[in-house]
């Protein structure tokens, strides 16, 4: 079997998504660019499926992205070191050699940076993001306790999720560092960038009065 990756993403509910974009953005500018990122990630995505099966796996079933045609799947309760160890698990245990999942919120990630984790021979493969977590990670081995103590949406998350591998004999490696949009710095940050994906950069075309 070939190797799977996983986009987690929620599902576009006003309140629900982007919410720490809220001092900036109003609640249906908040669900429109959350479902630009991820359909632009989608895009992103899919032309890898020659080397890995792509899936799209929400918190809660929903019609979004219906005209994009990949696999989909709901998530488990629970927090989100349950949720990824599930997806992991269940996909090495179906005998896909490798899972990956990356978030939504890193538009102008390089797909080349996912490349290079799914190539990795380590058991786990964390991509780091500037703000002390990570957009991705890539198993080739799971174990129960991989994220004991992680405190998610903190700066010491990725620290936290190596310290956590490791204690469990996980080896661990760390790819390239990128940048997620999670507060109103770093949409305006995005805004300033180049090679911003079409359906989000149209979102920041709509709405540029808002960075001027």
């Amino acid at each position: 079997m070939r190797p799977c990756i996983v986009l987690f993403a929620k599902a576009p509910a006003p309140g629900r998504v982007k919410t720490r974009l809220s001092a900036m953005l109003n609640d249906r500018q908040t669900v429109e660019i959350h479902e630009a990122f991820v359909r632009d990630m989608l895009e992103k995505l899919l032309p890898m499926e020659p080397r890995a099966d792509v899936e799209l796996h929400t918190d809660t079933p929903t019609d979004a992205w219906r005209d994009i045609e990949v696999s989909r799947h709901r998530q488990i309760e629970g927090d989100l070191g349950a949720r990824m160890y599930h997806a992991m698990f269940s996909g090495l245990g179906e005998g896909r050699p490798h899972v990956l999942i990356v978030g939504s919120d890193a538009p102008t990630l390089p797909p080349g940076h996912l490349r290079r984790l799914l190539e990795s021979t380590a058991d786990v493969a964390l991509g780091p993001s500037e703000d002390g977590g990570y957009y991705a990670i890539a198993c080739r081995r799971t174990d129960p306790e991989m994220f004991a103590g992680v405190e998610w949406s903190s700066p010491r998350a990725l620290e936290q999720t190596v310290r956590a591998c490791e204690a469990c004999g996980l080896a661990v490696t760390l790819g390239e560092a990128w940048h997620d949009v999670d507060t109103p710095e770093d949409l305006a940050r995005l805004a300033g960038e180049s090679g911003v994906p079409w359906h989000t950069r149209a979102w920041i075309g709509r709405y540029r009065s808002l960075f001027t």
